[in-house]
């Protein structure tokens, strides 16, 4: 995570804002009154998407299943039909 203050934020946000966004690096404000956190609209959908899943007890448990599957039981990539 890059950590800049309220004013180094304000003299290069073009930069930080390109930078979180080009590597998915969280960005940390800080300011006198605490701190703000900014993401790539990416890592944000990935977020949500993640506390959906987790919010969700089938869905959870289907991928915790198929994560312990054995590879030798599942289908290449290259063969699932998109």
């Amino acid at each position: 995570m890059t950590n800049t203050n309220i004013t180094n934020f304000r003299k290069d946000i073009y930069n930080l804002l390109e930078q979180t966004i080009k590597y998915n690096e969280p960005l940390n404000i800080s300011t006198k009154n605490g701190n703000a956190v900014v993401l790539s609209e990416e890592d944000y959908n990935n977020l949500l998407a993640t506390l959906e899943i987790s919010s969700n007890k089938k869905l959870k448990e289907k991928v915790i299943d198929g994560m312990k599957e054995d590879l030798k039981n599942c289908i290449s990539e290259s063969e699932v039909d998109w």
